[in-house]
């Protein structure tokens, strides 16, 4: 097993005279992007490396002066994000429905493409991507980064304690990409390592966690204990941007739209950094060999779309659990541990000590789950962690696909069936 992560290191100009050169070519480069980018779109989005090579690499020698390899880095990065914007397209097909047709119907899907494009993908954000080895390269043990510019090598000094752990034999660095970001410079550097497999039979312990918004993340492990990560000071916050989101639209002024720019960037890093002390510590608190069991959240939406006040949708569907999901994934793996996913049915319906499924033993205002057949009673995030953390003990029995089914659910299955039978029978 591969697991591949970018590293985000901060890099230091020795001299402002370094941190000109990298500045002027990572310009220079974002224009050989979009000159690249021009030639795409106006020749049938021709994504061919060899064939763009021939086209166009003397005229990125000569027009912006660029370096043999650097050049070729520049057709790697247009082609990557083209093929990316590709494959977001097809994973949206444009739906039309016809007004003529009869109600039910007249709806169809067409799959896009890049010929759904208007005008070329424009690179706006200065950046340079170098290749190890040939553009980059490591020295005194990780302190300091060789980088090369169109003005040649300067050296950087690498602002990260820990570094050197990626400078083993263990790690395959691939690609970097130099940024900026205000007054400091990073450097994402993608690196590859190979991990065993992780084996079932080394599972010692095994943790359902319930993700929510009231609760970020309720866990329940085989010994019966409940950790919770509370939601609301992340609330309180993500209500202040709300609120400041919403005083700067009204003025609807040239700044203002650029200061709302800021904020989502901003906000979008503090969910990130959540999501990743979060991971963190889930990963370090059960240590190695532990499962962890997370419910299949793929087309499920918070019971309430519809239902919930239009001021509180968009904390509703705006929390990243998907990227909760990618970084518990990555740490675990590094931990020599797992994440698998489960059936979300009735997670939250069920009783974990009698099996009762039955929706209206929660009380989402009290946040209790109150069993009508045994009694049991308990938090109702705690209880579907419980289900959660069964389905996960299931898997590890030897269960492939673990679920939780509704014996009412399917009495009224079964009926239906036996009324469209009498139907087509009469």
């Amino acid at each position: 097993m591969e697991i591949s992560l970018t590293i985000k290191a901060h890099i230091k100009a020795p001299s402002s005279d370094a941190a000109k050169a990298l500045a002027d070519s990572m310009e220079i480069y974002r224009q050989g992007c979009n000159f690249v980018s021009q030639y795409v779109f106006e020749h049938d989005f021709e994504l061919r490396q060899a064939k763009l090579n021939k086209a166009l690499y003397s005229d990125l020698r000569k027009k912006f002066s660029l370096r043999s390899q650097m050049a070729q880095s520049v057709l790697k990065t247009v082609i990557a994000r083209y093929k990316s914007v590709q494959t977001q397209l097809g994973q949206k097909p444009y739906k039309i429905h016809d007004i003529n047709a009869p109600q039910g119907e007249g709806c169809y899907a067409v799959q896009r493409d890049l010929d759904w494009l208007w005008k070329p993908i424009f690179f706006k954000r200065p950046q340079l991507d170098e290749v190890r080895g040939r553009d980059y390269s490591f020295k005194q043990n990780g302190k300091i980064v060789s980088v090369n510019t169109l003005d040649g090598r300067i050296e950087c000094e690498i602002a990260m304690p820990g570094f050197e752990q990626y400078l083993n034999d263990e790690w395959t660095f691939g690609t970097a990409k130099i940024l900026k970001s205000g007054k400091h410079w990073f450097m994402h550097i993608s690196a590859t390592k190979s991990f065993p497999d992780y084996e079932i039979g080394q599972t010692r312990h095994v943790v359902g966690i319930d993700r929510g918004l009231r609760q970020i993340a309720a866990c329940y492990d085989e010994k019966g204990k409940t950790l919770f990560r509370s939601g609301k000071a992340i609330a309180r916050k993500r209500q202040h941007y709300k609120e400041l989101r919403s005083h700067l639209q009204a003025k609807n002024t040239r700044s203002s739209k650029r200061r709302i720019r800021k904020i989502g960037n901003r906000e979008n890093r503090w969910m990130s950094d959540c999501n990743h002390c979060l991971s963190k510590t889930l990963v370090n608190h059960y240590g190695p060999d532990t499962l962890f069991v997370l419910e299949d959240l793929t087309d499920v939406t918070f019971d309430t779309v519809y239902n919930r006040k239009r001021e509180n949708r968009y904390e509703h569907h705006s929390w990243s659990f998907y990227d909760l999901e990618q970084k518990l994934k990555y740490k675990a793996h590094l931990n020599g541990s797992e994440v698998i996913k489960v059936d979300a049915h009735y997670t939250s319906q069920r009783c974990p000590k009698c099996g009762r499924i039955f929706k209206e033993n929660r009380d989402h205002g009290l946040h209790m789950y109150i069993c009508d057949r045994c009694g049991y009673r308990s938090n109702d995030d705690r209880i579907a962690a419980m289900n959660i953390q069964m389905l996960g003990t299931m898997y590890v029995s030897g269960l492939p696909n673990p679920s939780y089914q509704s014996k009412r659910g399917t009495s009224e299955a079964k009926k239906a069936k036996v009324k469209k039978s009498k139907k087509q029978t009469n």
